[in-house]
């Protein structure tokens, strides 16, 4: 029991921590800011969703390429990523953060062409895009969504307009899904304890960032860029960025 304690503290310093000041881990749009399922297990699980007519974005990394579905229940959130992959406003920024067996996370621009070692994750546009909670999405592995300065700074858990992170996860038991519902006051429904104890994701997550779309290919990608070396800030030791994004179906 203490072991689970411990590791939600961890986990609760990394994300309300995460990004508010440049030189440590207690600030937060780095906030926003653990054993791995295989890849036949999770490809495309969409726990029954209709993948066809959602809008598809493939991001071109450096390790390879994702592909993303935006759902249509978040329309500020697609609205906002759909115009910025326009405007080729990821082109060459960097994952900046990235925790093995929980997530990788990207979208600040002043990460382009970033010295080693200089702190990011506090970078974006002058706007923030308001909360679109919704109860049948959730923290799955695979899940894409919004990173938020810290509630002390942001009461309303806006989302950053740029930064985003995509789920890598972890398979919890049930007797850890009933801990983190108790530890945290959340109730969660049959279907998110089935995938989360046979699938994975970040379950302490929901409620609190605003998930808008999901992996439909490239989850090796995904696992491949959670698990390379990285610094003291999280940061990859050889940069890992994307190349370009690009709207492939709508």
């Amino acid at each position: 029991m203490k072991k689970i304690i411990s590791f939600f503290a961890a986990a609760l310093v990394l994300l309300v921590c995460g990004c508010s000041s440049a030189n440590s881990k207690e600030n937060v749009n780095k906030d926003v800011n653990l054993t791995l399922p295989t890849e036949n297990e999770n490809e495309n699980n969409n726990n029954g969703k209709n993948m066809e007519n959602l809008t598809k974005v493939l991001i071109k990394t450096s390790l390879g390429d994702i592909t993303i579905a935006l759902y249509d229940e978040t329309p500020k959130h697609k609205e906002n990523f759909i115009k910025l992959v326009r405007e080729n406003y990821y082109d060459n920024v960097l994952f900046h953060r990235i925790i093995k067996n929980f997530m990788i996370q990207t979208g600040d621009p002043d990460s382009k062409g970033a010295a080693a070692g200089r702190p990011l994750g506090m970078g974006g546009p002058d706007y923030k895009i308001p909360a679109e909670f919704v109860p049948s999405l959730y923290h799955k592995r695979g899940a894409v969504a919004a990173a938020r300065m810290g509630d002390n700074v942001n009461p309303k858990k806006e989302s950053s307009g740029s930064q985003f992170y995509i789920v890598d996860g972890k398979k919890w038991t049930n007797d850890e899904m009933n801990k983190i519902s108790l530890q945290m006051g959340k109730k969660f429904t049959e279907e998110q304890i089935a995938t989360y104890t046979t699938v994975g994701g970040d379950p302490f997550l929901d409620g609190d960032y605003t998930v808008f779309g999901e992996v439909v290919s490239g989850m090796d990608v995904v696992d491949m860029i959670a698990a390379q070396p990285k610094d003291g800030r999280d940061r990859p030791l050889t940069d890992i960025k994307i190349l370009s994004t690009q709207i492939v179906e709508e």
